[in-house]
């Protein structure tokens, strides 16, 4: 039995065409081998598997090559690369910062550092982690690192860059790796699959490809698992089983439920996700995510954010041509706000099971929803969504709203121009109305010239209803009732104690106006400002007359002079008794 290699050792990289997703920084290296302009440092630094040491090994090989190729890469057959190839080589040196990380071990190094190469032109030391190296480590590398041996290079690599001393940083080549896109890492799986003879679909290496999230070894790692799994033909239902993936056909099934208002069926979903051990949290990110997939899907020119299949990518947009974007906006809205107080909230589940049930209620344009207007109605205006837009809750009857009462909103004002309302609703609206209102032109919510005209007439007669109301209000009453305003505001003890304190006035010379007086102008101008107006509408609530004003303004006190020296209590008993002059002019004193 020949021993086992892992794909991620197997297939690493041994030259820079292999190298995948770092093209930018390839092309750098070639070109500074090309042109012999070799810094004495680089610091690789980047996410995890992204082939930061892999880079430096080629990089290292390279430069010690006997017979590189035109395009510089290593030959793989002189002896400076087939001794690096079976582990024998004395000019390429790898260590571990995590573990060698004292002042010791960079003395020992700089001590190496001194030794020439015995085969190839420079002594490459590849430092990993070389974030892990204590303080006291880094102070004593810092002259060996900005002034090697002039066969010395040194390779570093990390994965915190901005643990790394500035002092380091200013001595290096800083080669920035990026994240490996997921079409990148579904070629390499595939080619690597066709080499190790597994059968596997699209949809199964995109499902690697993301879980992996930009790491290429993540990502060979996870096949290695889903092989070992599965056999050398891999199913797509036995990848998200092996890996726990939540299966996109739950996200299509969920918004098929809120396209129809079945939001039993969606809870049901949400039931079955939840007896399969997935987490409720990463349900409802799963959720936001289709709901922006589609919305994506729904836009031309936006496919290239999709990291989906091909065969997928069709599905999302059927599903996405049979939603508005009114209904995929306000349903990632929900999700969205779901997800933000998924922590916060007491009972987790029912958090989610309430934003599914906001969700299905999107299309039936249910009071109190995200939208106020079906989506996806195919019945031409006469089904469920239209009756819950005007009002009509049970049964069909407009008599009856959410609460039980009559309907107060004229029909013909809520039907859109072409579509006429049924003549049995607007026969039974009018029969609920419990006094006639002034008629509205049935061809629409619109406005005309007699309408316009006649509205002043109305308002003149509301005012002369109002008027005998003011008259035969009382000053008795106006203060009784202004005792009960204090009590309003329980929780503002400040405005509560202003306002019990307050003196009122009352003034009949434009209508009826009350003036409260406050203790200061502060107090006046924060009232002003923040609270006339409420504090106005509950106190014509409270006298049950509408048409009475309030006013607010600041009491002005004189200050009183305080008299203190003897001098100015002279002058006060001078000028409050004219026979203290008599009696400082007979007796001659001298008063300053």
């Amino acid at each position: 039995m020949s021993q086992y290699i892992v794909s991620a050792r197997k297939y690493r990289p041994d030259s820079f065409e292999s190298l995948i997703g770092q093209d930018n920084i390839a092309r750098t290296l070639k070109n500074s081998i090309l042109r012999g302009q070799l810094a004495h440092a680089y610091l690789f630094c980047g996410p995890r598997g992204v082939g930061k040491t892999s880079t430096a090994r080629i990089f290292a090989k390279t430069i010690n090559c006997s017979h590189p190729t035109e395009d510089m890469e290593p030959c793989g057959e002189c002896e400076s690369c087939v001794s690096f190839r079976e582990g024998r080589s004395y000019c390429i040196h790898e260590l571990d910062a995590a573990s060698n990380n004292g002042i010791d071990d960079i003395k020992a190094l700089m001590d190496q550092v001194q030794i020439p190469p015995q085969v190839g032109k420079y002594s490459v030391y590849i430092i990993d982690e070389v974030h892990m190296l204590s303080q006291s480590a880094f102070n004593a590398f810092l002259k060996t690192l900005e002034e090697p041996p002039a066969h010395a290079i040194f390779i570093l690599a990390t994965t915190e860059k901005h643990k790394i001393l500035p002092t380091i940083l200013s001595r290096c080549q800083t080669y920035d790796f990026n994240r490996i896109s997921v079409p990148d890492i579904v070629n390499n799986l595939r080619d690597i699959a066709g080499k190790e003879g597994v059968t596997i679909d699209d949809e199964s290496l995109h499902i690697i490809a993301q879980k992996a999230d930009g790491a290429m070894r993540d990502a060979l790692t996870i096949f290695d698992q889903t092989v070992a799994f599965c056999g050398t033909d891999v199913k797509y239902e036995d990848v998200i089983r092996n890996l726990n993936v939540l299966d996109y056909e739950y996200s299509f099934r969920l918004v098929d439920s809120f396209l129809t208002g079945d939001y039993a069926s969606a809870m049901l979903i949400f039931d079955e996700v939840l007896a399969k051990g997935f987490n409720a949290q990463h349900f409802i990110s799963s959720l936001s995510s289709h709901l922006r997939d589609l919305i994506v899907s729904r836009t031309a020119g936006l496919d290239a954010l999709l990291d989906l299949p091909a065969s997928l990518k069709q599905r999302y947009r059927a599903q996405a041509e049979a939603c508005t974007l009114q209904f995929l906006y306000d349903a990632l809205s929900i999700t969205t706000q779901c997800e933000a107080g998924y922590k916060a909230a007491i009972n987790q589940r029912l958090h989610i099971e309430f934003a599914l049930m906001k969700l299905a209620f999107l299309s039936k344009g249910v009071p109190g929803s995200a939208a106020a207007v079906p989506v996806g109605d195919k019945s031409g205006g006469s089904g469920a969504g239209n009756r819950a837009t005007l009002g009509i809750v049970r049964g069909g009857d407009p008599s009856e709203k959410l609460g039980g009462g009559p309907v107060q909103q004229d029909v013909s004002s809520t039907t859109t121009p072409g579509l006429e309302a049924e003549p049995k609703h607007e026969a039974k609206a009018e029969e609920a109305k419990p006094a006639p209102r002034r008629r509205v032109a049935k061809t629409g919510a619109s406005l005309s010239l007699n309408s316009l005209m006649s509205e002043p007439e109305d308002h003149k007669a509301e005012a002369d209803e109002a008027a005998p109301a003011l008259e035969e209000l009382t000053d008795g009453k106006i203060y009784e009732k202004w005792k009960e305003m204090p009590g309003l505001y329980p929780s503002q003890p400040r405005l509560a104690n202003g306002l019990a304190n307050a003196k009122v006035e009352i003034s009949r010379e434009d209508g009826v106006t009350v003036t409260f007086i406050v203790t200061n102008d502060a107090q006046r101008s924060w009232i002003e400002s923040h609270k006339l107006h409420e504090l106005e509408g509950r106190f014509q609530k409270l006298l049950g007359v509408p048409g009475v004003k309030l006013r607010v303004a600041a009491a002005h006190f004189e200050e009183e002079k305080v008299i203190y020296t003897p001098e100015d209590k002279a002058k006060y008993l001078m000028e409050n008794n004219p026979e203290v002059i008599d009696i400082i002019s007979d007796l001659g004193l001298d008063i300053k």
